[in-house]
C-alpha cells in the first residue's frame, strides 16, 4: 500500500513503536529559525497498558492562530520521555531525559496541519512526558500516564468528568480549579459538547466572561431567529481551534489524558444520523411519514473536523459513502478494577419517537420541540407512538430498530462489554437513562389546592384529591383556568431526547442486566446540564417504577446554561399558571447601599425529587441565584459571601419566604416525582472527580459559583460539592 493511500485509509493516525535508550533530547540547534507555533499547544487521548494518542498542530508564525491556513505540510518531530518533566509542564522548556520516542511526522494542510500519532509499546501504569517541535520552535512539555496492565490489580483509579463546555455563555473557570485542585489524575474523560455548533440561540444569549470574544464562522448559516450555525468543514475546524484557544483548556489537555466520545453539539442540536433539528421536517398526511431534514455534507465535515482535532484512537474513512464515516464507540481496561465503555449515541440513533413534523391536533401545525422532544406526554410517546414502532420493527426483524439510540451491532457490542469480569463496568453515556417524569394531574391539583386552601389542611387534601379524580373537570378548577390547563392533565417525560424517549430500548439494555446478575454498573453521563444521581431501573412503567439495576451519576456541564434556565424559559411561555412548578420569582428584596435586587428561586428541584425542605434548606436553595444576583449589581467578589448571608438571614424572617415559599416547595417535593432520583441540581455548571475503588465508586459533583461583574469567579471558584457513592454490589447511591 502506498504511503499517500496508507494515509487516507487510515484518517492520517501514524503509529510508531517506543524503544528504550534513544539518544537525549536535542532542540535540533539554536541555528534553526524559530518560524513555526503551536497555537493550540498539545493534547494525549485514549490511554492504554501500551500506547498513547499524541496531538498538536503546527502552524508558521506568521499564521492566524484560528483561521485556516494555506501553508503546505510541515515536518514535525515528537519526542517523548520518561524522565521527570514535571517542572516543565505547560512550558516550552526543552524536554528533558531520555527518549523512548523520536518520531518523524507531517502536518497535513489537508487535515488542517494537525497530527495525530499512536505510540505502541509504552509501558504500563507509567507517566511520561512529550513534546513536538518544528526546527528550533517547540510546544509546550505535555504529560500523560498509561493505563495499568490487564491483570493487575490497581488500589485506585482516579478521572475526571468533563461535558458541555460553551464558548458563548458563562465561565470556563472550573479548568482552572480542576488543574489547580488535581495534579494527579489518571485522565478525563469528555462526554461531547465539547464545541456548540450555533452562535446566538436563545440558550447562548446571557452572560459571558470577556476573555471570550464573540465567534463568527467563516461560512455559516442563518437561522429564522437570526442565529447561524457551523455549515462548512472550516467552520466546525473554526470552533475546534477556538474552544483549544483558551490556555486554561490548554492546560487541562497538557496535563492528561483525555477519552472522549461527542454528543450532538459537535454536529447539530438533538440530531439523529445526519439530520438537523432545527426546523421541524415533513409530514406526508397521506402515509403519515414524517422526517427531519438530512445534511450528509454537512454531518461528514463535523465527524472530519472531530477526527482531526479530538485525538482519539480510532480510524475515519473519508472515502466512505454515506455518514458514517467514523466509530467512536470503544472501551478500556484498567486492570481488573474497572473496564470503562464509551458509546455513540447520536450517529446510529433513530428518529425522536415523536416526530417534530407531526402536527399539533390543536392547531394543524408541527408540534415542534415542545411535545416531541421536550415535556412530552407519556400518552402519546408510549401507549401510542412507541407501541407502533416497536410492532413495525418487529414485523421487520428487528423490534427495536425504529426506536434505538444505540443501533443493533452497538447495542449487541455493549451487552457483551458489560459481560466482562472487571470488578466495575463504567459506562461513559452522553445522556441520561435516569427518568425525569412529572404526574400533570397531581402537580395541577398540588398548585391549585394551595392557592384554594393557604396550604392548611384538610381543605388543601380534599380539594387536591377532588381535582386528581375528576381532573380539568373538578369544580375547583376555575372556569378561567380550564381551557389553558386541560391539555396539562396528563404523565409528562421531560426530555425525549435522552433516554426517557428510547424506553423501549433502555428497557432491554436493563433486561440484560438484570437476567444475567451483572451488577457494579454506573453510568457517567453529560448532555442534560445539571447534577444528578439515581438508581437506573428495569421498568420505570411499572408498579412502584419497576427494579434498580443500575447507578447513573451525572455532571453538569462546564459553562453550558443549565437545564433549569430551559424549562424556566419553556413553562414561562406554555402556561403561567404552572410556572410555579419551575421558579418563584423574588422581587425587591432590600440590599444596603444597593437598593433592591431581583432573583428567581429554583423550584424544579423540588418538583422533580428534592426532599421537603427546612427553612435552612430553602435559604441554600436561594443562595446560589442570590450570590449570582448581587455580583451582578456590583458587589466586590470579597464581600459577595458575607452580604449573601446578611440578605438570606434578613429573608428568612419574611413570612412570604419562611411561610409560604417554604410551603410551596414542600408541597411540589410531595409530589415524590422521581423517587429513583437520590440528588438533583438543575441549575448548575460545573464537573465531576470519580474515585473508583474494588469497594465503591465515588462522585464529587463541582458546582461552580458563577460570573462576578462579568469575569470568572477567582475565590472561591466552587460554590458547593457533593459526593455520590456507591457501593459495590448495590445499584443504591448515597449521597453526601
Amino acid at each position: 500500500m502506498k504511503r499517500r493511500e496508507f494515509l487516507q485509509k487510515s484518517g492520517f493516525l501514524t503509529m510508531s513503536v517506543a524503544a528504550l535508550g534513544l539518544s537525549a533530547c536535542s532542540d535540533g540547534g539554536s541555528e534553526l529559525v524559530d518560524g513555526h507555533k503551536f497555537p493550540q499547544s498539545v493534547a494525549s487521548a485514549d490511554p492504554r497498558e501500551d500506547s498513547i494518542i499524541l496531538w498538536t498542530r503546527a502552524v508558521p508564525v506568521a499564521d492566524d492562530d484560528i483561521q485556516t491556513s494555506a501553508t503546505g505540510d510541515t515536518n514535525i518531530r515528537l519526542m517523548v520521555s520518561a524522565a521527570d518533566n514535571a517542572a516543565g509542564l505547560g512550558t516550552n522548556n526543552a524536554l528533558n531525559g531520555a527518549l523512548v520516542a523520536d518520531v518523524s511526522l507531517v502536518a497535513q494542510s489537508r487535515y488542517d496541519h494537525t497530527v495525530r500519532h499512536k505510540l505502541t509499546g509504552l509501558q504500563p501504569n507509567t507517566t511520561y512526558f512529550y513534546q513536538f517541535s518544528v526546527g528550533a520552535s517547540r510546544s509546550r512539555i505535555g504529560r500523560f500516564k498509561t493505563a495499568p496492565a490487564a491483570t493487575a490489580t490497581p488500589a485506585q483509579l482516579r478521572f475526571a468528568m468533563l461535558v458541555c463546555q460553551d464558548w458563548t455563555i458563562n465561565h470556563w473557570a472550573g479548568f482552572t480549579d480542576l488543574v489547580a485542585s488535581e495534579p494527579d489524575l489518571d485522565f478525563f474523560i469528555h462526554l461531547g459538547d465539547y464545541i456548540y455548533e450555533t452562535v446566538g440561540k436563545d440558550f447562548q444569549t446571557g452572560a459571558v466572561e470577556a476573555l471570550h470574544s464573540q465567534l463568527k464562522f467563516p461560512v455559516g448559516t442563518a437561522n429564522a431567529d437570526g442565529s447561524s450555525y457551523a455549515t462548512a468543514i472550516d467552520d466546525y475546524r473554526y470552533l475546534y481551534k477556538r474552544y483549544r484557544s483558551d490556555a486554561r483548556l490548554q492546560a487541562v489537555h497538557e496535563r492528561y489524558a483525555m477519552i472522549a466520545v461527542w454528543d450532538d453539539h459537535e454536529f447539530s442540536d438533538d440530531c439523529w444520523g445526519d439530520a438537523e433539528t432545527y426546523t421541524n421536517g415533513t409530514y406526508n398526511v397521506a402515509t403519515g411519514a414524517a422526517d427531519n431534514n438530512h445534511q450528509t455534507a454537512r454531518r461528514r465535515s463535523a465527524n472530519q473536523a472531530w477526527f482531526e482535532h479530538m485525538p482519539a484512537d480510532v480510524t475515519f474513512n473519508d472515502a466512505a459513502a454515506g455518514f458514517q464515516t467514523v466509530q467512536i464507540y470503544r472501551d478500556f481496561r484498567f486492570g481488573t478494577l474497572a473496564q470503562l465503555v464509551m458509546t455513540d449515541q447520536r450517529l446510529y440513533r433513530s428518529d425522536h419517537i415523536v416526530s417534530e413534523a407531526i402536527p399539533n391536533p390543536l392547531t394543524g401545525q408541527p408540534i415542534g420541540s415542545i411535545g416531541s422532544r421536550y415535556m412530552v406526554p407519556e400518552s402519546l410517546i408510549y401507549n401510542r407512538i412507541e407501541a407502533a414502532k416497536v410492532a413495525a420493527g418487529t414485523a421487520a426483524g428487528d423490534p427495536l430498530a425504529l426506536v434505538s439510540m444505540l443501533g443493533r451491532t452497538q447495542r449487541d457490542w455493549w451487552k457483551g462489554k458489560m459481560a466482562g469480569t472487571a470488578t466495575w463496568k463504567l459506562w461513559g453515556s452522553e445522556v441520561m437513562l435516569l427518568k425525569q417524569g412529572l404526574d400533570g394531574t397531581a402537580a395541577i391539583a398540588t398548585l391549585i389546592a394551595l392557592q384554594g386552601s393557604g396550604g392548611a389542611e384538610p381543605a388543601f387534601s380534599a380539594i387536591r384529591a377532588d381535582i386528581i379524580a375528576n381532573g380539568a373537570n373538578s369544580a375547583y378548577i376555575p372556569a378561567s383556568k380550564k381551557a389553558a390547563l386541560a391539555p396539562y392533565f396528563d404523565k409528562y417525560v421531560l426530555n425525549a431526547d435522552d433516554w426517557d424517549g428510547f424506553d423501549a430500548e433502555r428497557r432491554d439494555l436493563m433486561a440484560y442486566l438484570k437476567t444475567n446478575g451483572i451488577k457494579n454498573v454506573v453510568a457517567l453521563t453529560g448532555d442534560i446540564h445539571a447534577f444528578y444521581a439515581g438508581e437506573v431501573r428495569d421498568d420505570y412503567r411499572a408498579a412502584g417504577g419497576g427494579q434498580a439495576v443500575m447507578t447513573e451519576i451525572v455532571t453538569a456541564g462546564v459553562s453550558s446554561d443549565s437545564f433549569y434556565s430551559y424549562l424556566k424559559s419553556a413553562v414561562t411561555s406554555l402556561s403561567a399558571d404552572l410556572a410555579t412548578l419551575v421558579f418563584y420569582p423574588i422581587r425587591g428584596v432590600p440590599v444596603t447601599g444597593l437598593g433592591t435586587i431581583d432573583f428567581d428561586v429554583n423550584l424544579l428541584d423540588f418538583t422533580l425529587a428534592k426532599a421537603p425542605p427546612t427553612l435552612d434548606g430553602l435559604k441554600a436553595q436561594a443562595r446560589h441565584p442570590l450570590r449570582a444576583a448581587l455580583g451582578a449589581k456590583g458587589v466586590p467578589e470579597a464581600q459577595l459571601d458575607a452580604t449573601t448571608d446578611a440578605v438570606l438571614a434578613a429573608m428568612g424572617q419574611d413570612p412570604a419566604f419562611n411561610t409560604q415559599l417554604l410551603g410551596l416547595a414542600r408541597a411540589l417535593a410531595s409530589l415524590n416525582s422521581n423517587p429513583w432520583l437520590k440528588h438533583v441540581d438543575t441549575d448548575a455548571q460545573g464537573y465531576g472527580i470519580v474515585t473508583v475503588t474494588p469497594a465503591a465508586v465515588k462522585v464529587e459533583l463541582r458546582k461552580m459559583n458563577r460570573l462576578v461583574a462579568g469575569k470568572a469567579p477567582a475565590a472561591p471558584i466552587v460554590a458547593k460539592r457533593v459526593t455520590a457513592t456507591v457501593t459495590a454490589g448495590s445499584p443504591g447511591v448515597q449521597i453526601s
